[in-house]
């Protein structure tokens, strides 16, 4: 039996005792005097349990928000450290590509250091920040986070493009630890004695040594040229071709991909040719040019 229900009972039973007093006060008032005192006093017990159940019932109504509330609060944090978790995982591929641009930008160590924490600091006082307020400053966050990644992959497509197109800039030379025994231009014919242009450079070499390309590219040719012996020749997709003759043997045949330094013949003397040596040109947009602009200071010297 519930609280309410004894309460309801009990009113019911003062209320058949206050008719009977009301009898027995018209014949002894004595004892009804006395009736009625015991019937305040279950009436005042009535009353109490009646406050009683009205609390009882306030009370659960307030834990019933209060876990309400917690819920609600505990929600918000379970939100709020998700989109934590989202902006670190944004930064942590920032500092990724920062590090990777670094790498290819050739910048100078500590220049830019992804790994160490960012120097903060200023004035108090300190308030209290509202939910709010911490979901705005993570809205800012991660706009900036999103326009910095954006400008940081543009940079890096550009850098990308730029390294690409310098590993397929003739750059080095086709054969390691030489030097030049003949330059381009005009020279004296080394078999008939006469003025003759000369299109390449020739590099000193043993028979058999490795002859490397350039520059990155795919190989356009790879056979028998007259006066040139066994040749080469590398597109390198930019404009430019080389060609390396005079081989004894090829080692490449058309459509390979090669990468600059890569071994594509060994060093012979076919063809037109007094001795062992590289014969090393370069075309730009299908006209012969001179090839020492693009050797730089590779160590290569002239013989």
């Amino acid at each position: 039996m519930t609280l309410h229900s004894i309460t309801y009972q009990a009113r019911i039973r003062i209320m058949h005792w206050l008719q009977q007093i009301r009898v027995v006060a018209l014949r002894k008032p004595f004892a009804a005097a006395a009736v009625i005192a015991v019937a305040g006093m279950l009436f005042g017990a009535s009353m109490g349990a009646s406050e009683i159940s009205r609390l009882h019932a306030k009370t659960l109504e307030q834990r019933a928000s209060i876990e309400q509330t917690r819920r609600e609060a505990q929600r918000e944090v379970n939100a709020l450290s998700a989109r934590m978790g989202e902006l670190q995982a944004q930064a942590n591929r920032l500092n990724a590509l920062g590090e990777r641009l670094t790498r290819v930008g050739k910048l100078g160590d500590g220049e830019f250091d992804f790994t160490s924490p960012v120097g903060l600091g200023g004035p108090g006082p300190v308030q209290d920040m509202p939910a709010r307020g911490l979901r705005e400053g993570m809205d800012a966050v991660d706009a900036e986070l999103h326009e910095s990644g954006r400008q940081l992959s543009v940079l890096e497509a550009l850098l990308f493009d730029q390294q690409l197109e310098r590993a397929a800039l003739p750059s080095r030379s086709p054969v390691a630890s030489s030097y030049i025994t003949s330059g381009y231009g005009s020279r004296a014919d080394p078999f008939n004695g006469g003025r003759a242009f000369h299109k390449g450079i020739d590099f000193d070499a043993r028979s058999g040594d490795p002859v490397m390309t350039v520059a990155d590219g795919v190989v356009s040719y790879s056979g028998y040229r007259s006066g040139y012996g066994n040749v080469v020749e590398v597109d390198h997709g930019n404009g430019y071709v080389t060609r390396y003759a005079h081989n004894s043997r090829n080692t490449v045949k058309v459509g390979d991909l090669v990468r600059v330094g890569q071994q594509i013949a060994r060093a012979g003397s076919t063809g037109r040719s007094t001795g062992a040596h590289v014969h090393f040109e370069v075309w730009e947009n299908g006209r012969v040019v001179n090839p020492r602009k693009f050797l730089g200071d590779m160590g290569v010297t002239r013989g």
